[in-house]
């Protein structure tokens, strides 16, 4: 109980070096008053999504607080839950919009700084990032420790294994607001940014041949605020939702593995640390002024690492102290996840980095034309999964065993457990090298649209293609930690459902057996689920993106002199597209998350649900590491052509590249890492909703 108050201490700990950091942004110059208006431009059009975004998102949380308020008053779920669940998506998505407040404020001011050196700007925009990372935890942290305190308060009375119990089963349903509203977020801002960069990549770059962010391109400013609504905004929400569900997904399994608080005490204490580990490794971020990626990666690597071995080192205490030299397996099934998500992220940037041969040899393939490069990067995804399979099946192997499941099953299922809370307790400072990318690739932009001195566009290029690739890297690391986390999900469920079903004296038995056909069936729609998914947000991109180009079109063809620059585009018009389309189309893919397994578990029963979210995990962690890596790889190398090989821009091989990075946009930033949310909500949702199931369900 001593330990568990690090957990709001270090929560405020990080909110505040977060609005240190901010300060220290803000405190840096905008620059020009041409850069300051664009710089404007972008930030009113990700204010406005935001507010329409969220305003749709609220709607949605109302009537389902209304739905789980009726569960309640039935007695199907505890009191808590509505609340728990409104919490949830209300932190998840101020992560976001914090996230996304600071980066389109540094966008500018990275730009400014890369007139000065290299280091100064990635400073402005790694702080820009470092701020998001942090805000994640913080808030995440801080919403544990709240609903951990209030409902240890509201059980006093009850014997501690009772407690912790009804404190952890209703925890764990805040994950499901979280994820929802990590969904909306993703989907959301994934069609905006996706329809918005396709619809300008294929008109301005492909149709009239002028450069990228070319302010005469009136999709320009679209792009770059898609920029901060998807990969800041989305990203955010989405890595809170990872980080939570982690920790209360494992606090729940603390109680059938008979761990009681100790057990409670080590996922909440290790975030803690983690906190403490990622702001020291903030300081160990700094870069020369030479523009190789290897020196540039290196530099971001430092940080992740310093960070990684303070929480190797402080993990071992902790657990010899909590738990005691016979649990000390446990300290190493945190050390398998903490490797494991270290591992991933470098696979991930040896696929998709133009540093490696994959990458370089996929531009190769822009000589033969467009179709090439489709059937390459396609190729280069499929062949990437190999590694992040094996690694997350050895991580799954090590932390079971470590933690002792040869000889106490709900003990190795812990294991897992915290094998993914090891691996996200680096996420302040992983999330800080995945959401500097954006503010990078705007800074670009910022510099192209208001023709800077070259140096400066050499830079943010530069940083702007180290971002793709630390950009791939977390994406990757997001991925990994969903599966460790789905499957921790899955085992909390099955406890769940045994809970209740003694609770409530049901004649239940769980068969899980492959041979029972609920648990078949169910796995082959869990198999589905992801590429329905999938479809449906690659769709809504692609439908999208036919309004810009047609809108992009028109302009050109209808506003004189907008192609000798005498005349401005109608930047708004474009925003106001995307952001129309976007809330639109993000409907359907993020209800399917919540509908179909409820269909399921009253179709098929428990046993049904759960083969439903055993499929999922499999094939929607296999086919989003595919599509982010294949996506990954597209856009870099059209970056390493465009940075002087293979003709350089405006050539053939320059063109098609292009054609293979719009085909990778939603790959990257839309479908794959929304799949990610997908398999953790539809887990939430089944839980939230088991004792209904039980009651109702026709088997």
């Amino acid at each position: 109980m001593n330990l568990l108050i690090l957990a709001p201490i270090c929560s405020i700990l990080a909110l505040a070096f977060a609005g240190y950091l901010a300060y220290k942004v803000l405190k840096e110059d905008e620059g020009t008053e041409q850069m300051k208006k664009i710089a404007t431009a972008i930030r009113q059009g990700a204010d406005a999504y935001l507010k329409r975004q969220y305003t749709g998102v609220a709607l949605f949380f109302a009537v389902m607080f209304v739905i789980l308020g009726i569960l309640a008053g039935f007695g199907f779920l505890t009191p808590f839950v509505p609340f728990a669940f409104i919490s949830g998506g209300f932190f998840s998505g101020l992560s976001g919009f914090i996230g996304m407040k600071i980066a389109t404020r540094a966008n500018v001011r990275t730009a400014h700084a890369a007139g000065k050196s290299l280091n100064s700007a990635l400073k402005v925009a790694f702080s820009s990032g470092a701020v998001m990372g942090l805000t994640v935890v913080g808030l995440g942290l801080l919403d544990i420790s709240i609903w951990y305190y209030l409902l240890d308060f509201f059980y006093r009375n009850l014997d501690e294994a009772m407690r912790i119990q009804n404190i952890t089963s209703a925890m764990i349903t805040f994950g499901m607001g979280a994820s929802s509203m990590a969904l909306f977020a993703r989907v959301g801002g994934g069609i905006f940014t996706k329809a918005a960069d396709v619809g300008a990549d294929l008109v301005g770059k492909i149709e009239v041949g002028i450069p990228e962010d070319d302010p005469r391109n009136p999709a320009v400013i679209a792009d770059n605020v898609g920029d901060n609504v998807g990969d800041v905004a989305g990203m955010g929400a989405d890595l809170y939702e990872s980080y939570v569900g982690s920790i209360v997904s494992t606090a729940a399994l603390a109680v059938a593995a008979g761990l009681g608080v100790k057990g409670v005490t080590i996922p909440m204490t290790i975030a803690s640390i983690g906190v403490v580990a990622s702001i020291i490794g903030t300081f160990f971020v700094k870069s020369g002024e030479k523009t190789e990626q290897k020196g540039l990666l290196a530099a971001l690597r430092r940080g992740v690492y310093v960070s990684s071995g303070i929480i190797a080192i402080l993990s071992f205490f902790l657990v010899w102290n909590v738990l005691g030299w016979e649990h000390i397996g446990v300290y190493f099934a945190i050390l398998s996840g903490l490797i494991a998500g270290n591992l991933i992220g470098f696979c991930t940037e040896y696929f998709t980095s133009d540093t490696y041969k994959p990458t370089k040899k996929l531009a190769q393939t822009t000589t033969t034309g467009a179709a090439t490069v489709i059937i390459g990067g396609i190729s280069l995804g499929m062949m990437s999964t190999f590694l992040p399979v094996i690694i997350v099946a050895m991580a799954i192997a090590a932390s079971f065993y470590f933690a002792g499941g040869s000889g106490d099953y709900n003990m190795g299922l812990y294991g897992v457990g915290i094998a993914a809370v090891g691996m996200l307790s680096t996420l302040g400072i992983t999330l800080a090298t995945d959401a500097y990318g954006p503010v990078a690739d705007n800074a670009g932009g910022i510099a192209e649209m208001t023709h800077q001195d070259p140096i400066v566009r050499e830079r943010t290029d530069a940083l702007d293609s180290l971002g793709n690739t630390t950009a791939a890297t977390g994406k990757g690391f997001a991925i990994g930690s969903a599966a460790l986390t789905a499957l921790a999900l899955i085992a909390a469920y099955r406890d769940q459902v045994e809970i209740i079903v003694k609770k409530e004296n049901l004649d239940f038995v769980f068969n899980l057996s492959i041979l029972n056909p609920q648990v078949l069936i169910g796995l082959f729609i869990g198999g589905m689920v992801p590429f329905v998914f999938a479809a449906l947000t690659m769709d809504a991109v692609g439908k999208t993106a036919q309004l810009i180009v047609v809108e992009v079109r028109r302009q050109f063809k209808e506003i004189l002199g907008l192609m000798d620059g005498s005349a401005e585009a109608d930047y708004a018009t474009c925003v106001d597209i995307c952001t129309k389309a976007a809330q639109k189309e993000m409907i359907m893919p993020a209800l399917l998350a919540i509908i179909i397994p409820i269909t399921v578990g009253l179709l098929l029963g428990v046993n049904g649900v759960a083969g439903l979210l055993a499929g999922a995990t499999v094939t929607g962690f296999v086919l989003a590491v595919m599509m982010a890596n294949s996506g990954g790889a597209w856009d870099n190398a059209k970056k390493h052509i465009e940075a002087g090989n293979l003709g350089g821009k405006g050539s053939d091989c320059h063109k098609a590249a292009v054609v293979g990075d719009t085909v990778g946009d939603p790959f990257k930033d839309t479908s794959g890492p929304a799949i990610n949310i997908l398999i953790k909500l539809l887990s939430m949702v089944s839980i939230v909703f088991a004792a209904f199931i039980l009651k109702f369900s026709i088997f």
